[in-house]
């Protein structure tokens, strides 16, 4: 009997303990799932500015690290991204100042075992609208973070140009003198060069509210800190932001996140038009992503070209500026840049001159405009849009084309005219912009809170020449 109870009791214990190690087992192997997606690491041997490089670390370009510094005797991480290969060496560009790292600390890939790729995802969705984010999509306005099911990945595809549907739709931009004398198409490309404090912040707060458009995506690139939150706040507006996503990289963030910051609207707005949706993307200013582009650059060791520019700039540019436009079974991408020339007197530098080339049109912002307080500031001799003579009437055409003559006619003209030198008679075209030139003025300044549709803009330029 003691043999038997002796040996239930040894059978129970062992059944105990068989438990037990299965529960351990299960304790180890949540242990296991929590561990940190960190799989590899390797040893930083050198710093070039915000240039890094680092030795036992292979990784893929565009891959997410973290690299250890240490503040105040606390470990804290830096974020980087791999951005090129030197022999052995691997290239990385911080995202942030390299204070507190130090020779041989640890650079640690971000690896992921559900997906077995390195993360690189951004959040992509209707809840973005109305919301302030940085490049990373990491809110900036204060308000909860994004929804994780909205974060997917980047696919930047090229749009075969067969496959782009033609612009023939006008786009109401809400402001006169482009309605009526630069009309632009649903779906163009087209660049404000202006040189700094002409207005134009204000002009883009005003295409941003009052063009007809589903989703407005608006990129800050190198923007004061300061002007962002004017912009967002005063230019805006709470009704302008309700329909809009506001991507934001001010000057004092990396490079890379002035490059990021780009890339990431212009998906946001390739999003939307797969939606079907009419898109407004914004980018202020494209002049500051190729500095940014040429800050990378030169840290990899590219020579500079022009300008202090390396080549792979001027390929930068129009891979992204191609991403937007019409598609075949999709909506559309109407893309306004914002190019920052050094002075009226030199515009042709190499972003301007590459920028004119491949935009579809330009509005040129004149400072004589400007200091004499005529808003907007557009230059309306020099700007163009290349797609408006296929979508607009041809009796508003030579009307606009009129407008301009009279305009030129009587700037190149202005200093005869204001001195009482010029003889009466002697020009009609002259003699007839004497006559209006009130009225053309007037046809061409617009306050900021005033919105001017399409159709009325077109029946004010008629009611000029009748």
């Amino acid at each position: 009997m003691e043999r038997i109870m002796s040996s239930c009791f040894r059978g129970m214990l062992m059944k105990l303990r068989f438990s037990e190690l299965l529960n351990n087992f299960s304790f180890f192997e949540k242990k296991i799932n929590k561990l940190s997606d960190f799989f590899s690491y390797g040893r930083l041997v050198g710093v070039n500015g915000l240039l890094l490089e680092v030795v036992g670390l292979k990784a893929p370009i565009g891959s997410q690290c973290f690299v250890e510094r240490i503040i105040d005797g606390k470990i804290l991480n830096i974020h980087a991204e791999v951005v090129g290969f030197k022999k052995e060496k691997t290239l990385l560009f911080s995202f942030e100042e390299t204070h507190g790292i130090f020779p041989g600390t640890r650079v640690f890939l971000k690896f992921s075992k559900n997906t077995n790729c390195i993360v690189k995802k951004i959040p992509l969705g209707i809840e973005l609208l109305g919301r302030v984010l940085d490049s990373k999509g990491t809110p900036l306005d204060g308000l909860a973070k994004l929804n994780p099911k909205c974060f997917s990945f980047i696919e930047n595809n090229i749009t075969n140009p067969l496959n782009r549907k033609p612009i023939t739709k006008v786009l109401d931009t809400g402001i006169r003198a482009i309605n009526a004398l630069i009309t632009i198409g649903r779906g163009q490309r087209i660049g404000i060069f202006s040189s700094s404090g002409i207005g134009k912040s204000i002009l883009l707060g005003m295409i941003a509210k009052y063009t007809k458009a589903d989703v407005v995506v608006i990129s800050l690139i190198g923007e004061r800190g300061r002007e962002v939150k004017d912009f967002i706040e005063n230019i805006l507006g709470s009704n302008g932001l309700s329909r809009s996503v506001v991507i934001a990289a001010p000057a004092d963030v990396s490079p890379l996140l002035q490059i990021e910051a780009a890339s990431y609207a212009t998906s946001i707005a390739e999003y939307f038009r797969k939606k079907n949706k009419h898109v407004l993307l914004i980018m202020d200013s494209l002049t500051r992503y190729a500095m940014a582009q040429r800050e990378v650059s030169l840290s990899l060791g590219e020579l500079p070209i022009s300008k202090g520019y390396p080549s792979s700039v001027f390929s930068k540019i129009p891979i992204l500026i191609e991403r937007t436009g019409n598609a075949n079974n999709y909506g559309s991408i109407t893309s306004f840049y914002t190019v920052l020339t050094e002075s009226e007197e030199d515009p042709q530098d190499p972003i301007s001159h590459l920028c004119r080339s491949i935009l579809d049109g330009h509005i040129i912002l004149s400072r004589y405009y400007a200091e004499l307080g005529h808003y907007p500031a557009i230059d309306i001799e020099t700007s163009i849009s290349r797609v408006m003579p296929n979508i607009i009437s041809n009796k508003q055409y030579s009307q606009a084309c009129y407008f301009k003559k009279l305009i030129a006619s009587y700037q190149r003209n202005r200093d005869l005219i204001k001195i009482g030198a010029y003889l009466k008679g002697t020009d009609p075209i002259l003699d007839h912009a004497i006559k209006i030139w009130p009225i053309l003025e007037k046809f061409l300044q617009q306050k900021q809170s005033e919105k001017s549709n399409y159709l009325s803009s077109c029946e004010e330029l008629n009611q000029i020449f009748i």
